[in-house]
């Protein structure tokens, strides 16, 4: 099974596993799904996340999900910029998620980061997704 869009898959595990009330879900592990669970994690999303050896040498990453009065934290996750239509956006133009109640989650020449941040930083980059 061939994977195109490994952050796009990322972002349905965690949406489907809030959705479905999970307490915990896994996905395979890379540098930037680290640094989207680390932005969720200092955001308030999730509870938690670890990063772990699985089977044949692969590591893993495991995300406690955040639950309020039995609803999930996580509202909606939504995956901006695909493999087939990149969005790049200047500093200045990073556009609010519902008028500033939600992230936006940018992979920047500086790191990954909020869109908060890239506005403080003056730095721009690729909008990877948009959380609420």
């Amino acid at each position: 099974m061939a994977i195109h869009d490994a952050i796009g898959d990322f972002i349905t595990i965690i949406r489907n596993g809030s959705l479905a009330s999970k307490p915990r879900v896994n996905a395979r592990h890379s540098v930037l799904r680290e640094s989207i669970a680390n932005i969720l994690k200092s955001e308030g999303y999730i509870v938690d996340f670890g990063v772990r050896a699985g089977d044949k040498g692969l590591k893993h990453i495991d995300i406690k999900l955040k639950y309020r009065d039995d609803q999930p934290s996580i509202a909606g996750i939504k995956r901006e910029s695909k493999p087939g239509c990149r969005r790049y956006f200047k500093y200045a133009d990073i556009p609010p998620v519902l008028g500033g109640l939600g992230i936006t989650i940018l992979s920047t020449s500086r790191g990954t980061m909020t869109g908060d941040e890239a506005r403080k930083q003056k730095v721009g980059g690729e909008l990877v997704c948009t959380v609420w």
